[in-house]
């Protein structure tokens, strides 16, 4: 009677395992559809990244256009942040070159308003982006610039 009871017993474990419902993980966040990802949660964290960093009158805009830096095919739209503080004086454009976050992506600033004039790679050797690592790297960016902070 013994021996039953050992050669049942990893059937009944087996049986355990099976009678447990996994739990579905809800999606990524990075997994939603391209758009949804920058205007629902992208930009709003962004927009308080900068008010955590005391400033308040930054305006962020997503919009699909030409890259504004001369020598680029004016015909080539993509889709763009564009964030702008201080009545303009000070502008920022992060590109998706790709409709996706993973996709190729730049950089330009601008003072006083005026157009940009280089076009900057940007998160070339990030191969998993996050929502934390495009807000990272866009204050990173910005900082840079001495935009945020001073020395």
């Amino acid at each position: 009677m013994a021996e039953e009871t050992k050669s049942n017993a990893p059937e009944a474990k087996a049986d355990a395992k099976v009678a447990k419902p996994k739990k579905e993980k809800p999606p990524k966040l990075e997994d939603k559809p391209f758009e949804e990802f920058i205007q629902q949660h992208f930009t709003p964290s962004l927009q308080q990244a900068f008010a955590d960093a005391g400033i308040e009158d930054v305006e962020l805009n997503f919009t699909k256009q030409a890259i504004p830096i001369a020598g680029v095919k004016s015909d080539t739209q993509c889709w763009q942040i564009v964030g702008n503080w201080q009545n303009g004086k000070r502008q920022f454009n992060v590109y998706f070159l790709e409709d996706d976050i993973s996709g190729k992506k730049a950089f330009s600033y601008a003072t006083d308003g005026k157009k940009p004039s280089t076009l900057e790679s940007f998160m070339i050797d990030e191969k998993k982006v996050t929502l934390d690592l495009l807000v990272l790297y866009t204050l990173q960016r910005l900082n840079g610039q001495k935009w945020l902070t001073g020395n």
